[in-house]
């Protein structure tokens, strides 16, 4: 890897969160950046762009290898649109390319309201009890148990004030739709996604025809979470 590699992690995640995959890079070298409402200070940070923004003021002037999972992935695919100049080559685990109506955007927007009022009602327990449940993570289940206990109480650190904020402003109702914008994306795309992740294995192959230079890549016998189930596989990606 010639260029800096910059890692943007998900929703409940932290830069801690790439511990195991960096231990498997040849030169173990990355910058983990935090996330809005994960610790980042979020002066001045309003709306998705905003943190877009952000994030792409803190990478650099020297184009990066910018990889990100989930929400880091969201957030990635808006930096190498709104700021080209920042990005060599993206890697995006278990990416969204934004919804695609307003019809969805609502119904998304009652659902993290929910979550919300959890958070800010009942605290950081109660939300990563229901947060944890969703079908999403179901393949979690059948991690070691000190994997699922790192991963809890990873979740669990957060402040709930800080979650609630991440999901008004980088929730992916708040998120563009950046499907009319890929094709402006030059640099080489890997689009990795888990095979048991019907929903988010289907958005790499819709997406892999719509940039001019990007690949699909599926991990075998892994859900969502890419990066917590199969941190070699995507070290080996990322070289």
């Amino acid at each position: 890897m010639t260029e800096p590699l910059v890692l943007l992690h998900g929703f409940t995640g932290r830069p801690a969160s790439f511990h195991d995959l960096i231990t498997r890079l040849p030169t173990r070298g990355a910058i983990c950046l935090p996330l809005v409402g994960h610790g980042a200070a979020a002066d001045g940070v309003r709306t998705f762009d905003d943190e877009v923004d952000r994030l792409a003021n803190r990478i650099g002037e020297a184009p990066a290898h910018l990889a990100g999972y989930s929400l880091g992935a969201r957030l990635a695919l808006g930096v190498a649109i709104r700021h080209p100049d920042r990005v060599a080559r993206l890697t995006l685990i278990g990416v969204h390319p934004g919804l695609a109506s307003e019809a969805e955007r609502e119904e998304r927007r009652r659902a993290d309201a929910r979550f919300i009022e959890l958070l800010e009602t009942c605290g950081i327990a109660a939300f990563v009890d229901a947060w944890s449940a969703q079908p999403l993570f179901a393949t979690e289940r059948r991690l070691p148990e000190a994997v699922r206990a790192k991963r809890l109480k990873e979740r669990l650190a957060h402040d709930p004030k800080g979650l609630a904020l991440s999901l008004r402003i980088t929730g992916l109702a708040e998120m563009p739709d950046f499907r009319g914008r890929l094709g402006e994306i030059g640099v080489p795309v890997a689009l990795l996604a888990g095979e048991l992740d019907s929903k988010f294995r289907g958005l790499a192959e819709e997406l892999s025809g719509l940039f001019p230079n990007a690949r699909r890549v599926i991990a075998p016998g892994a859900g969502h979470n890419v990066l917590l189930e199969r941190p070699d596989w995507v070290a080996t990606e990322l070289t």
